[in-house]
C-alpha cells in the first residue's frame, strides 16, 4: 500500500494515527466503520487506492478514527458514541493546525463531515458525503446483507466477507487490504473496544451508541432543515450499495439541497457501498471537479 508512513498525535490523551502526503489545500479523509465492530476493522488505510492520486493535487490527510486503526481507544465508557468520534476529529484538525479544509467521509465517517460542518464550520471548505446511511433519512440494511458472515469473526475469512458483500464488485478486496484489517482487529486494544460493545445484550452498543446517535441525527435533520450546511457540499453514492440504498441518498440530498444551493448528488454505476475504492480513478476525479467546479463560481 502506499500508505506506509504511520505518524502519530496526542489528541486530548488518545494517541492518534494519521497519514500525510501531498501539497497544497488541505483535504481530510474520514474512514467508515465504529470502535468496537465485530464485523470489520476499518481504518484510514481503507483509503489506500485514492491517497496517492489525490495528493497530487491537494495535502491529504488521512485520519484513524478514535478506536480505530492505530489510534487509541476512549478513555471513558461514556465517550463510545459518534457524538465523542465528530469532537475527537475535529480535535485532531485543530491539533494538526488544519483549517478550511476539503472534508471528504465514507459511511460513518460521512457522518462526521456533516456534523463538522455543522458544528465547527471554521475547518470546512467543502463537505462530501460517501454512501453514508449514518448519515442519512431510513434504515440502512447492513443486518440483512450483512448476516451471518463466517465465524470467527474479524480473521480474514470473515473481513473479507464482509467487504465482499459489501460490494458490487470484489476487485478491490486485495489480500493487502484484508491483510492490515486482520492485524488491526487483533490489537489488544481494538478487542478491548469490541468486548465493550457486544453486538448483543447489555453492552454499550444498545446501551449508549446506538441511542445516542439516533437522537443526534434528529438534531442533525433539524438542523439542515432550518439552518442549512453552509458549505458546499457534495453527496457520492453508489448506485448499487446494497447496505444504503441509492434512495437513502436522494432522500439526504433533498433535505441538503432544500438549502444549499451548491450541493450536488453523484451516483455511480456498478458500484456498492465502497464507491471510492471500486472506482477510485473516476472517484478521484469527481471529487476534484466538484471542488473545482464550487470554487469557481
Amino acid at each position: 500500500m502506499p500508505m506506509t508512513e504511520r505518524k502519530f498525535i496526542d489528541v486530548d490523551g488518545v494517541r492518534t494515527c494519521y497519514y500525510e502526503q501531498g501539497d497544497g489545500p488541505a483535504m481530510v479523509l474520514f474512514h467508515g466503520g465504529n470502535f468496537g465492530s465485530n464485523d470489520a476493522a476499518d481504518c484510514a488505510l481503507d483509503w489506500a487506492l485514492n491517497f496517492d492520486g489525490l495528493a497530487r493535487n491537494y495535502r491529504v490527510f488521512a485520519i484513524d478514527k478514535i478506536g480505530q486503526g492505530y489510534t487509541g481507544i476512549p478513555n471513558r465508557d461514556e465517550d463510545y458514541t459518534m457524538g465523542a468520534v465528530v469532537r475527537h476529529a475535529s480535535a485532531t484538525l485543530d491539533a494538526l493546525g488544519i483549517q478550511n479544509a476539503h472534508l471528504v467521509g465514507h459511511s460513518r465517517g460521512g457522518y462526521i463531515t456533516c456534523r463538522m460542518t455543522m458544528d465547527r464550520p471554521d475547518l470546512v471548505r467543502t463537505c462530501t458525503i460517501i454512501d453514508s446511511n449514518s448519515c442519512a433519512p431510513g434504515v440502512g440494511l447492513n443486518e440483512i446483507v450483512l448476516a451471518s458472515p463466517p465465524e470467527p469473526r474479524l480473521t480474514a475469512d470473515s473481513q473479507r466477507w464482509i467487504m465482499e458483500h459489501y460490494s458490487y464488485s470484489a476487485a478491490h478486496v486485495s489480500d493487502e487490504w484484508i491483510d492490515a484489517l486482520v492485524e488491526i482487529g487483533q490489537q489488544p486494544s481494538y478487542q478491548e473496544a469490541v468486548r465493550k460493545m457486544a453486538a448483543s445484550g447489555d453492552g454499550l452498543r444498545h446501551t449508549l451508541f446506538l441511542p445516542q446517535l439516533a437522537r443526534d441525527k434528529i438534531n442533525m435533520f433539524a438542523w439542515m432543515r432550518d439552518h442549512g450546511m453552509g458549505r458546499p457540499t457534495q453527496l457520492i453514492w453508489g448506485y448499487n450499495d446494497p447496505t444504503a440504498p441509492v434512495e437513502m441518498g436522494r432522500a439526504l440530498y433533498d433535505l441538503i439541497a432544500a438549502r444549499e444551493r451548491r450541493a450536488q448528488f453523484n451516483v455511480f454505476n456498478q458500484s456498492g457501498h465502497f464507491t471510492y475504492r471500486e472506482h477510485p480513478a473516476a472517484f478521484n476525479a469527481c471529487l476534484h471537479a466538484f471542488i473545482e467546479g464550487v470554487q469557481s463560481n
